[in-house]
């Protein structure tokens, strides 16, 4: 039986063990780390078996430079899951509540940088359709979706993530 919850206090060990395990690099483990001690983790949760944390998702906030978007918007990054339990669900309900307690939480809009076909499934579509570029000129891959009605309705600009981020640049 699995069960999601947000993330509490003692919970660090367990989520970084679950981004070293799913990602080829202790960068995305690294990010959660630094954007939890920024301050900036504005959703952050944890899927849990008998056997402990078995995946995670952080919302964190994002910027357009630019205009046109009302209300304040979060990108997902990162998701991670145990391998041996891929497949199986547990990236789709972490995903799917993330965007819910997002919503619930009055955000206006929702990015992540991914695999469209996987993103798509919980409704993101490609930022650009949206006025929407971003820092790492990736384009399919860049998706939106807005949590409140019209939020991006005549969005333009660069949508740009926090500064623990820049791990990620090259």
């Amino acid at each position: 039986m699995m069960s999601i919850r947000p993330e509490r206090a003692g919970d660090e060990p367990g989520i970084r063990a679950v981004h070293i395990a799913a990602f080829p690099s202790a960068l995305e483990a690294e990010l959660v780390d630094r954007v939890r001690d920024a301050g900036r983790s504005a959703v952050s949760l944890v899927a849990e078996m008998e056997r402990g944390i078995v995946g995670h998702v952080l919302f964190s906030p994002v910027t357009i430079t630019g205009d046109g978007a009302s209300g304040s918007g979060l990108g997902l990054a990162p998701l991670a899951v145990l391998p041996d339990l891929h497949g199986r669900g547990v990236g789709s309900a972490l995903a799917r509540r993330g965007i819910e307690a997002c919503r619930d939480a009055g955000y206006a809009f929702a990015v992540v940088l991914g695999e469209p076909g996987y993103y798509a499934r919980f409704g993101f579509t490609k930022a650009s359709a949206y006025g929407l570029g971003n820092e790492y000129a990736a384009d399919e891959a860049f998706m939106a979706m807005e949590l409140a009605e019209h939020a991006l309705k005549g969005a333009r600009g660069v949508v740009r993530y926090s500064p623990e981020f820049d791990l990620f640049k090259t």
